[in-house]
C-alpha cells in the first residue's frame, strides 16, 4: 500500500540559497567581470568595494581583507598594540577575536557582559584597567552594538584605542550611527553567513585614520613600500576580487534584508513573549540591531533544541564555552563562576531560525514548537 504521509518542511537556520536566487544574474556578471579582467587578488573590484563600504559605514576608509580573523589583526596592530599589552574584551564571544589579540602576543583580559545587550559591560571596564592597557574591544554580539558611549569616553580618559569587532553587525546603529564608525578602527568578517557575507572567506578593516588605512594596506600585501622592498613584517590578507564583486552586489541589499530582519525579530517578540521559561532578547532604546543571530534563552536549552529538531526546525548555539574557559586560554588563570552572566548566557543561549526571507508562518511554527515544549 502507498503511504499518504506527507514530508513536513524544515524550518532552516538560515537559508542562503532563497537569498540570491535573486541576484545571481548581477553576480555572475559581476564575477565574469573579474574573470575577464585577471584581477584576482585585489585590483578595481576590491577597490570598488572599499569606496561603498567605507560611504556605506560612514568612515574614511576601508581596506578589504581576506577573512574577519585578519581585519581583527590589523585593527590591532594599526592601533600600535604589542606584544605584553593587554586588550580588554569580552569572553562572550566567537574565538577570533582572541585569537587576533594572541597573535600579537598581546593578552586578552575579559570583562563580563551585559545580561541585557550580552556584550561588553561598560561599567565593569574600568576595574579592569592596568598600566599595561592599551586597547578597548567591544563586540557589537549578534548585530547588537555595544554601549559605545560610556566605553569612548573612558578610553579618552585612559588613552586607549577603541576597536571595535563589528563582524556580526553590519549596517547596526548606535544612536543612529553605524557600528564601524564609533571607534577608532573597526574589523568586520564577510563570512557567508553574515547579514553581508560573501561567497567564500573575506574580511575589511575600516577607520577614519588615514595613516592606519594605508598601514593595513601594506600590511596585507607583504607589508611592500614599492615592489620587493618590504618595510615590515607583512602578511598575505589580501581580498580577492571574485568576492568583492559578489560583495558589492549584496551591499545594495544589506538595508532591506536588514530591515526584513527586525520584522522576523518584532514576530518572534510578539509571539513569545508570554511563553513560560522563554527568554527573547530585548534591544536597548539606543540601538538599532540587525539580528544577525536571534538569541533567546532557555534554562532547558539542550532539551528544547532536541525538541525543536523533532519538529523538522533548525537551530544553534553561539556559544556554549566562553573564551575564559576555552582550554586554549587556561593559561590565563581564570576559573569558572569568574564572569558569571556569560557563562549563565552560554548554558542558556539558543539561536532560533533567522534570515531575510524568513515568513511569519515559519514564526509562528518556531513558537508553537517551542510553546509545546514540556507539555
Amino acid at each position: 500500500m502507498q503511504s499518504t504521509a506527507t514530508a513536513v518542511e524544515t524550518v532552516p537556520f538560515l537559508d542562503l540559497k532563497t537569498m540570491h536566487a535573486p541576484l545571481m544574474a548581477d553576480i555572475r556578471r559581476e564575477i565574469d567581470s573579474v574573470i575577464d579582467s585577471h584581477a584576482f587578488a585585489l585590483g578595481p573590484a576590491v577597490e570598488q568595494f572599499e569606496r561603498a563600504f567605507a560611504d556605506y559605514c560612514g568612515t574614511k576608509h576601508c581596506v578589504g581583507l581576506n577573512s574577519g580573523t585578519s581585519a581583527v589583526h590589523l585593527a590591532l596592530i594599526c592601533a600600535g598594540v604589542q606584544p605584553g599589552d593587554e586588550v580588554i574584551t569580552t569572553p562572550f564571544t566567537w574565538i577570533s577575536t582572541c585569537w587576533a589579540i594572541s597573535y600579537i602576543g598581546a593578552v586578552p583580559v575579559f570583562v563580563d557582559i551585559d545580561p541585557q545587550t550580552y556584550c561588553l559591560d561598560a561599567a565593569q571596564i574600568e576595574q579592569a584597567i592596568t598600566a599595561k592597557t592599551k586597547a578597548v574591544m567591544p563586540v557589537h554580539l549578534y548585530g547588537h552594538p555595544a554601549d559605545m558611549e560610556p566605553i569612548v569616553k573612558l578610553a579618552r580618559e585612559f588613552n586607549l584605542a577603541v576597536i571595535e569587532d563589528a563582524a556580526q553587525a553590519h549596517g547596526a546603529c548606535y544612536q543612529r550611527r553605524t557600528c564601524g564608525s564609533l571607534g577608532d578602527v573597526a574589523a568586520f568578517s564577510f563570512y557567508p553567513g553574515k547579514n553581508l557575507g560573501a561567497f567564500g572567506e573575506a574580511g575589511a578593516v575600516v577607520t577614519d585614520n588615514a595613516e592606519w588605512a594605508d598601514r593595513a594596506r601594506a600590511l596585507r600585501d607583504h607589508a611592500q613600500e614599492g615592489r620587493h622592498n618590504h618595510a615590515e613584517l607583512g602578511f598575505n590578507f589580501r581580498m580577492d576580487g571574485i568576492q568583492a564583486a559578489v560583495l558589492s552586489v549584496k551591499l545594495r541589499r544589506l538595508d532591506q534584508w536588514n530591515g526584513h530582519r527586525r520584522r522576523v525579530a518584532g514576530w518572534y517578540e510578539q509571539q513569545l513573549r508570554d511563553v513560560s521559561g522563554v527568554f527573547p532578547p530585548t534591544p536597548t532604546e539606543w540601538a538599532e540591531p540587525v539580528w544577525h543571530i536571534y538569541a533567546a534563552q532557555h534554562h532547558e536549552r539542550d532539551a528544547l533544541r532536541a525538541h525543536l529538531n523533532e519538529h523538522h526546525i533548525q537551530s544553534g548555539v553561539h556559544y556554549p564555552k566562553p573564551i575564559h574557559l576555552q582550554p586554549a586560554y587556561a593559561h590565563l588563570g581564570y576559573r569558572k563562576g569568574t564572569f558569571p552572566e556569560a557563562e549563565a548566557l552560554a548554558r542558556r543561549q539558543l539561536s532560533l531560525p533567522m534570515f531575510p526571507d524568513m515568513t511569519e508562518a515559519q514564526v509562528t511554527r518556531v513558537a508553537e514548537a517551542i510553546r509545546s515544549f514540556g507539555t
